[in-house]
């Protein structure tokens, strides 16, 4: 999204009456939803007031574009300062500017990454030149006016308050400083050079313009590319806390040993990339003869990722890759170098049919390997069986002596990159309060649909896209066509609409065969899906009264295993089973409804609940 869009000449004007802070507060406001603490708008006019010295030169064209803060699409990501122009041939083309408030920094032992102080202490953090070369490979791999019509992209950083001492430009870092170079506080004339050796005539074609509004492919989306990764073809670009996170556990991989044993934990939220982390992860670990496992509590995500990278539904050898959580009851102290635990939250205690194997799937894991790593994010628990906590993983961890490690993902690529979406989401579902009581329509495609039979409809049509759309459903049916494919399971007679869970034949592998798009997925078999729009039907286990969300389990499937034991939990223990009842079916909703990256459709069985969802969109 562009929140400011001008030419140079206008730009410059806005700097030079002192007004450059304010107007990009408001249009941050007004276009992103977003308040903005004073520290950043200070940084705003700092930095914006050094891009003016730079930029005032004659010979750079007045009607060349200055872009400020443009979000970068499917991420929660904002490049600080975009020049567009035309060369000597007419191409289009684009300075990409990441632009740093910095004094000091660090080295590391860690590809890209840098330590530098903030104002709450030192962090570890992306090379600048590393974060506008990674910025401008995201433009060029999921824009498609960027690479179909082949608009030259350079990035570059400017550390205005940074002098030079060979840190920030160390020889380690010199790759990437090539592929973008980095100018410092002395290096306004040198900046200025290099923005003049590409920048010739004007932005006549409104370039940005037609970028923000490029159709967004994800190219490198992790469906699409397992099978290259097998060849140790790395497609997926990592940004900022992905990077973080995917150095930090090569790191702790490598130096780990029976003696030294780590745990990380990465918190995560939903599109935030962490099957590009962890799938990234498998591939350079194994690559460096580390011995390693792709672990999961379901199936279903391992059979996906093992057919993607295969080209085959046939089991192969790769398939030992991945594993379940329940594989290390009776595995060897340390026999792993690397464990990589994909939703980690939704473990369980014990393993085996009965849950009665083993001391605890966490202390199984963290035994078996000599440096664990674990994705927890706590709101994507959907049973009671779900038990685990990022506190409970330290807990265990710190009984063996372990060196526990944390760190988080936030950038955003699913629900268009949208936070504001997910936090709407949080507080219209009543998880959380929030400042986003209300939905703007434009961050995300978000739709309420009246009738499922449009709503299938929807879905059918966009699936024809890339097969990248499915239906889903609160579990509030019995899975009457499991014994008897002839029957449907999900009936609305009101609406003659009759549709079947996703059959056995699906189960695992639903996502990539075309024809399970005529089938409902449920949270048990949909959770860790990756898709562009997705289809929602709540039932009557959710339902608004009174402005108040109230969850009703006595209106689930009684096939569903997800609140097993929660009658026994509600007589002994009354309050604290309602708690844990409400969250997971707040969970559920909250799960389906953000896993299209593009799009979510909703269709509620109870209108009193519908209409109340409605009063919160604009």
């Amino acid at each position: 999204m562009l929140v400011y869009n001008e030419t140079k000449k206008v730009f410059l004007q806005h700097v030079s009456d002192n007004h450059i802070e304010d107007i990009i507060y408001q249009r941050v406001k007004d276009k992103l939803n977003r308040e903005t603490g004073k520290s950043e708008v200070n940084s705003w006019k700092a930095s914006l007031t050094q891009m003016f010295f730079v930029l005032n030169d004659q010979w750079i064209p007045d009607d060349s574009c200055i872009s400020i803060e443009f979000r970068i699409p499917q991420t929660s990501k904002r490049i600080d300062f975009i020049i567009t122009w035309e060369d000597d041939q007419n191409r289009e083309s684009a300075i990409i500017i990441e632009l740093k408030q910095w004094e000091k920094a660090k080295i590391t032992d860690k590809d890209w990454l840098m330590v530098t102080r903030f104002q709450n202490g030192e962090a570890e953090v992306s090379h600048p030149s590393y974060q506008a070369r990674s910025y401008a490979r995201l433009l060029q791999n999921f824009n498609e006016t960027v690479y179909q019509e082949n608009i030259q992209l350079e990035p570059c950083a400017y550390l205005h308050n940074y002098e030079e001492d060979w840190i920030i430009s160390n020889d380690f870092y010199l790759d990437y400083i090539t592929k973008a170079p980095v100018f410092l506080k002395d290096d306004k004339d040198k900046l200025r050079a290099f923005i003049k050796k590409f920048v010739k005539y004007g932005d006549k074609k409104n370039t940005m313009f037609r970028i923000d509004h490029g159709k967004i492919k994800p190219s490198k989306h992790l469906a699409d590319s397992m099978a290259s990764m097998l060849k140790w073809n790395q497609e997926f670009v990592m940004i900022d806390d992905q990077k973080i996170v995917y150095e930090n556990a090569l790191a702790l991989t490598k130096k780990s040993s029976p003696s030294n044993k780590n745990v990380l934990i990465v918190e995560w939220w939903p599109g935030t990339g962490k099957s590009v982390v962890a799938i990234n992860l498998l591939v350079e670990i194994t690559k460096q003869w580390y011995l390693t496992q792709y672990v999961t509590k379901n199936s279903a995500p391992r059979d996906v990722y093992h057919t993607k990278l295969t080209g085959s539904f046939r089991a192969t050898d790769v398939k030992n890759m991945f594993s379940g959580s329940w594989s290390f009851v009776n595995c060897e102290t340390n026999n792993f170098d690397a464990l990589i635990v994909d939703e980690a939250h939704r473990l369980n205690e014990k393993s085996g049919m009965f849950k009665n194997l083993g001391e605890n799937q966490i202390m199984e894991i963290i035994d078996a390997a000599k440096c664990s790593i674990f994705f927890v994010d706590e709101d994507q628990k959907v049973t009671l069986h779900d038990i685990w906590t990022k506190d409970e993983i330290i807990k265990r961890a710190k009984k063996i002596w372990a060196n526990i490690h944390q760190l988080s993902l936030s950038s955003q690529f699913r629900c268009n990159g949208s936070d504001g979406y997910l936090a709407w989401l949080d507080d219209v579902l009543q998880i959380r309060e929030t400042a986003n009581d209300e939905l703007d329509k434009h961050d995300y495609d978000f739709q309420i649909v009246s009738d499922p039979n449009k709503l299938r409809d929807i879905i059918f049509e966009k699936n024809k896209i890339n097969n990248k759309a499915r239906l889903v459903a609160g579990y509030c049916r019995n899975r009457n066509s499991k014994k008897n494919q002839q029957n449907y399971d999900i009936v609305l007679p009101e609406y003659d609409f009759n549709m079947r869970w996703n059959l056995a034949m699906h189960w695992n592998l639903r996502i990539l065969k075309p024809n399970s798009v005529t089938e409902i997925g449920c949270i048990h078999t949909c959770q860790w899906l990756e898709l562009d729009y997705v289809g929602v039907i709540v039932g009557k286990d959710l339902l608004v009264r009174n402005g108040k969300v109230e969850t009703h389990p006595e209106n689930r499937a009684k096939t569903d295993q997800s609140l097993k034991w929660s009658k026994k939990l509600l007589l002994e223990k009354p309050e604290e089973a309602q708690e844990i009842i409400d969250r997971i079916i707040k969970n559920t909703y909250r799960t389906l409804m953000t896993r299209g990256m593009k799009g979510c459709y909703v269709f509620f069985e109870d209108k009193e609940t519908e209409e109340w969802f409605k009063k919160k969109i604009w």
